[in-house]
This record gives structure tokens, C-alpha cells and sequence, in this order.
């Protein structure tokens, strides 16, 4: 077996990127402390084709030299927009049609596997600081909490696992 090349995967470049079809979600980080995860979520972002980025509150902004560790260049494809206070952010998503989704632990949650995305929606999936997760001002404006399984003594996952976990759930459950 031989590994692919960088011609062999084809990929498009950055002003292709912006003008494909893109899955339509858009992550919403709030107030997440760590600038390698908010680069991780750009990288994974692109991966997935996602519409865009809002980064809320303390959330860092490119450009960063942290960011860009690990987002290696998905700042400049992944469009992205900052918003100080996150019910902002949802409240602007909210009058643009968006569903908004928690990626929470939550009384009533819907487990992930049970959710079924439907296509003709758009969705804001908000995606918590690492230490309190999604704050209690933004669950009180969200529509839907979604949940992952988790089988092992941890508590939670780092959010760059479960962002890229919820990604490719929703582009699965839309696209393939």
C-alpha cells in the first residue's frame, strides 16, 4: 500500500475552497481559552467544509502564531467573524434562520447518535471553554443540546475531539 501525495489528494485551493458548496453549520466557540484548540477547530473546520467560525468572548482571533500551529493555514479558508459576547453571536445567527445547537451535558440532551440533522436546516453548533463548557446565559437561548456518549471514567472531551467527532457526524448524516 502506498501512501497518498499531496498532488494525489487533489485538494482545492483557497479561493476553490471558498467558492464550493459548503455544509451548512457553523461552529461557535465560546469563550474557548486555548488558541491550539481554536486552531484545531479551524483545521477541522476545513476538513469539513463548514460555512464559517464565530469566535466569542475570550476566544483568541487570527492571526496567531498559536493559532496557526495547528490550524496551518485554515484561518485564511474558513471564513470566521468575532462577536464580544456570544448571546450576541447567537442572537445574529438565531435572525439568519440558524438552529442553535449546544454540544453539552445537559438535563433532556439528545444523545448524538440518536440526532438526526435535517438537510434543510442550518445549524450553530456552540462548542464550550474547556473548564465550564457552554455558559448558562448561552443555554438559555439555545434550541436543541446534543450530547456524545462517552463509555470511560473522563468526564468530557478535549473540544477539538468533540468538535471533530459532531462534524463528521453532521457532514455523514448530510452528505454521504
Amino acid at each position: 500500500m502506498r501512501k497518498l501525495t499531496l498532488d494525489d489528494l487533489n485538494r482545492p485551493d483557497i479561493a476553490a475552497f471558498k467558492a464550493q458548496e459548503k455544509l451548512q453549520v457553523v461552529a461557535v466557540l465560546d469563550n474557548v481559552r486555548s488558541m491550539h484548540n481554536v486552531g484545531s477547530i479551524f483545521r477541522t473546520a476545513d476538513g469539513f467544509a463548514l460555512e464559517k467560525v464565530v469566535l466569542c468572548g475570550i476566544t483568541a482571533q487570527p492571526p496567531h502564531r498559536e493559532i496557526e500551529k495547528t490550524a496551518l493555514g485554515a484561518t485564511q479558508s474558513v471564513d470566521w467573524i468575532h462577536y464580544q459576547n456570544t448571546t450576541d453571536a447567537i442572537d445574529n445567527l438565531k435572525a439568519l434562520g440558524y438552529e442553535i445547537v449546544a454540544i453539552e451535558q445537559a438535563e433532556n440532551s439528545t444523545m448524538l447518535n440518536t440526532f438526526t440533522p435535517d438537510a434543510s436546516k442550518k445549524y450553530a453548533l456552540i462548542f464550550g471553554n474547556e473548564v465550564d463548557g457552554v455558559s448558562d446565559e448561552v443555554m438559555a437561548k439555545i434550541d436543541e443540546c446534543i450530547e456524545i456518549p462517552q463509555f470511560g471514567t473522563k468526564h468530557s472531551f478535549n473540544i477539538v475531539i468533540s468538535a471533530g467527532i459532531v462534524f463528521w457526524d453532521f457532514f455523514a448524516k448530510l452528505k454521504l
